[in-house]
């Protein structure tokens, strides 16, 4: 019996060598074999790595002023409270808000759009625009303030949130076209057409057959725009002019004056403006990183 399973799993054509199945069960017992220390260790310096600022963050914005404990006791809400009220961070929450989720919806609708024309249709420049969405990615915003300020000012969008939209938009698109695209891609064009012969036209066969399909990648890329809108500092401040349009960015460079720093506003603020995106993650972590991975699967 041993020199039957021998024989089957060796074959003469590879010279005598394991089997597949037989080799990958060797690379999991040797990858089971590996200390854990050696697995732990590293994932914990990273994690340690990762958290001490988060924490050093939380406990200037809880503990007292002038306080040097490395423990927020005795707690206080003071700072969170002074942001908040004195320093007008409930407008700027609610600036943020509303520009993340203009920059999510458009980055969304016109990702979406852009993405299915690139997966299910082949025109002659299909080549050249994917080349040009990929050189995008390596223009720096700031390079773009002056013509982008020229166009919104004949626009008469200066000092309107709509500006910061767009100019967000525009640059999420590039990537959230591509990620779009190479999701749409995994889906069987079959059903499509299977829809149509049922008598669903395009629009109604993408609606009803693709859309539902797409929620992970639709996720993603709409967490991602959200983010960078919530977090980008630089559109915000060069196109919104009044304090009461300003983000919360630009809120807490106000709180860095030019002889001394409110480190404990400043912590509470950075607290206040980590706090959505930390909930924003935690419910969508599953259906982001699925959306990612096979947006990047084909392409």
């Amino acid at each position: 019996m041993t020199a039957v399973i021998a024989e089957k799993s060796t074959s003469p054509a590879d010279g005598g060598r394991p089997s597949p199945p037989l080799r990958r069960r060797r690379r999991e017992r040797a990858f089971d074999e590996v200390p854990r220390w050696q697995i732990y260790v590293p994932l914990g310096l990273y994690l340690l790595f990762t958290l001490v600022p988060f924490y050093w963050m939380l406990l200037f914005s809880l503990r007292p002023a002038g306080s040097d404990s490395l423990v927020p006791w005795p707690m206080t809400f003071d700072h969170f409270a002074k942001v908040w009220n004195e320093r007008a961070f409930s407008v700027f929450f609610q600036n943020s808000a509303l520009i993340g989720v203009g920059t999510l919806i458009c980055t969304t609708v016109v990702a979406l759009a852009g993405g299915y024309a690139l997966a299910r249709f082949d025109f002659r420049i299909k080549q050249g625009f994917m080349l040009a969405l990929l050189c995008s990615q390596f223009i720096p915003g700031a390079l773009m303030l002056v013509p982008l300020f020229q166009i919104f000012k004949n626009l008469q969008l200066i000092n309107s949130p709509v500006s910061v939209v767009l100019a967000e938009t525009v640059f999420q698109l590039p990537l959230s076209i591509i990620l779009i695209s190479g999701f749409i891609k995994n889906v069987p064009y079959s059903l499509e057409e299977a829809a149509w012969v049922d008598g669903c036209s395009r629009l109604q066969a993408f609606r009803i057959v693709v859309l539902p399909m797409l929620r992970p990648g639709l996720i993603a890329v709409g967490s991602f725009a959200f983010v960078h809108s919530w977090n980008h500092f630089l559109f915000a401040l060069m196109f919104l002019m009044d304090q009461d349009k300003q983000t919360i960015p630009v809120g807490l460079s106000t709180l860095i004056g030019a002889d001394s720093v409110d480190f404990g506003a400043l912590a509470a603020g950075g607290v206040i403006s980590a706090v959505p995106v930390v909930i924003v993650f935690a419910f969508i972590q599953k259906w982001l990183i699925s959306g990612f991975s096979a947006g990047a699967v084909k392409g």
